[in-house]
């Protein structure tokens, strides 16, 4: 069991959708649900910084940090962890945003002094994508955000966080070597390619959802090469899309761009491939992409709902 931090966040969120009559609650009910998330995010933060930290996660039941290579291993699940304090960075825009501007500088300036990227590690180029770059990236935001608002526990604050972006950034780079642009699903953080049993396939999901953050990095710092390979990679799956049904399949050779799995749903290992595009419109402002998110969602209306249902079928023939 990995307690996530940002996971408290969610429930509570869930909760407050889901209670009747949520619209109408008065300033003593919503004052008690916000002191509730609060509360549990709190907790969630503090075990981790007490029990875990620097570890990249916490082990709740046993109160210790899940070090990699250390603990028992779990596989493909362990790739998530780089030894660079996954939690905490994953954590630094949920502290600006419940309000927590003297813990949130505080945490940055954890992630400034004490975390290292050079680890002999292979690593989920999805992963430390969205959650260690994007992690960065919003905390960056953020920070300039506060410092903006002449908060004076920001003053302090000079891109710390965006120079560690483009490191990451740079790490990430090999693994878009390919013949498509598609970039290998995993990455060695010191030494990148050519690590033992390196996977030739990736899922849609890990190489359609890198354009977000490797956009914004390019955009902050006037380098276009981290944007232009995330392009190329969207490129490849909506040219090996069914031209017909307009569904993508779920694994794919980053070299042929061929299919290994044709099977096509909106769950795991597909799901946030749709959300990318959507989001890529809305943050860059290329049509294109709204207009491809708007055919795989007929498609995924026309093929895959049934009924309440969302099923999985093949994208050579759904029917």
């Amino acid at each position: 069991m990995v307690l996530y931090v940002w996971g408290v966040v969610i429930v509570c969120s869930l909760l407050l959708t889901h209670h009747n009559g949520a619209l109408s609650m008065g300033p003593t009910e919503k004052k008690h649900y916000k002191d509730k998330v609060l509360e549990m995010f709190n907790h969630a933060y503090r075990s981790y910084m007490d029990f875990a930290y620097p570890a990249d996660e916490l082990m709740p039941l046993t109160c210790k940090g899940r070090v990699r290579g250390v603990e028992q291993g779990r596989r493909d699940i362990d790739f998530t962890l780089g030894r660079f304090s996954l939690t905490l960075i994953d954590t630094l825009d949920t502290l600006a945003v419940i309000g927590s501007v003297d813990e949130f500088s505080s945490a940055v300036q954890k992630v400034m002094t004490d975390i290292s990227f050079d680890s002999d590690l292979v690593v989920s180029v999805f992963e430390t994508n969205i959650r260690v770059l994007g992690g960065l990236l919003g905390g960056h935001f953020a920070a300039l955000a506060l410092k903006e608002k002449v908060y004076h526990q920001l003053a302090w604050y000079d891109g710390g966080l965006l120079r560690m972006a483009v490191e990451v950034g740079n790490r990430l780079l090999p693994a878009f070597n390919t013949t498509t642009g598609l970039p290998y699903p995993k990455i060695n953080l010191r030494h990148g390619m050519g690590y033992p049993n390196m996977e030739k396939t990736t899922c849609t999901a890990c190489a359609g959802s890198m354009i977000l953050e490797f956009a914004a990095l390019s955009r902050l710092t006037g380098d276009p090469q981290f944007e232009v390979k995330a392009h190329q990679a969207m490129e490849a799956i909506w040219r090996s899309r069914h031209r017909g049904h307009n569904l993508v399949g779920s694994v794919i050779n980053v070299h042929s761009a061929e299919w290994t799995r044709v099977d096509s749903g909106v769950g795991a290992g597909i799901d946030s491939y749709y959300e990318y595009c959507l989001k890529s419109y809305i943050l860059l402002g290329d049509r294109k992409y709204l207009q491809r998110f708007g055919k795989h969602y007929d498609a995924i209306k026309r093929y895959i709902t049934n009924g309440p249902m969302l099923v999985e079928v093949s994208m050579n023939s759904p029917h």
